[in-house]
């Protein structure tokens, strides 16, 4: 049984992993970290320094601003942190980078596998697409969602970056009287509503369009792969490093 202390247990995302855990032969939260107190299932905590719970692995589904006290408790415990959360500047992209040498570290701009499986095409594809096509990401989240554009929008543009040999540049929304330029990736954010999350990456050339779309219908695409993660995680003796979904998705193969 893998034991889970999750971080944000009371937000949106938090509360849908809970319910999902409860019936799960595998797993188990055994403590939450929350500054929100609400009545849980297992106990809870306003900051994981005061967690005097024993786990396996620490989910973290809250704010970037909590990385640096739960990389503090994971490094005390030696116990590995899957980080859900996205938003997080250079710095401290730079930190778990590090922290990944001395325990296992986890993290995903998206806990879908289907996400990650749109992400691998676009490893596929892109530098052949790029000759005769623009390419454009377009993501929309509900109103509440705080950074823009997503993590996910800013991964599956990186892997189409990152995958074409020319030069190429980011144009993040788009206004003016110029012309698009080919080397443009161009990335757009909608919010709005209740969206759980929908990605389209658009390859439009000379008389074709072709569309690559991820549209997610509920939170519990997300809270299963995060779970799934943290059965990955959990495993006995894994060793220091930097994981994330692709990982998950090769030890089920």
């Amino acid at each position: 049984m893998t034991k889970i202390i999750l971080s944000g247990c009371n937000g949106k995302m938090g509360k849908v992993i809970s319910n999902l855990a409860l019936n799960h032969s595998e797993l188990e939260i055994v403590a939450g970290i929350d500054k929100k107190s609400e009545e849980s299932q297992y106990p809870v905590f306003d900051n994981i320094s005061n967690c005097s719970v024993d786990a396996d692995v620490i989910l973290d589904f809250s704010r970037p601003t909590s990385l640096d006290s739960l990389i503090t408790y994971g490094i005390s415990k030696n116990i590995p942190i899957v980080l859900c959360t996205t938003g997080y500047s250079e710095e401290q992209i730079k930190l778990i980078e590090d922290t990944s040498k001395k325990i296992p570290m986890f993290r995903s701009a998206n806990m879908s596998i289907g996400v990650n499986i749109v992400n691998n095409i676009l490893k596929e594809i892109s530098g052949f697409m790029y000759k005769n096509f623009d390419i454009e990401v377009i993501e929309k989240h509900h109103n509440q969602k705080v950074d823009a554009p997503s993590g996910t929008a800013l991964l599956l543009a990186d892997t189409i970056k990152d995958n074409i040999k020319e030069e190429t540049k980011y144009t993040f929304g788009r206004e003016g009287n110029c012309k698009r330029e080919h080397k443009e990736i161009g990335i757009h954010a909608i919010r709005g509503g209740s969206i759980v999350g929908e990605h389209d990456v658009i390859f439009a050339g000379q008389g074709e369009v072709i569309e690559l779309k991820h549209t997610a219908q509920s939170r519990d695409v997300f809270a299963i792969g995060a779970l799934n993660a943290c059965l990955f995680m959990g495993i006995k003796d894994i060793k220091p490093g930097l994981y994330d979904m692709n990982d998950v998705i090769k030890a089920s193969l």
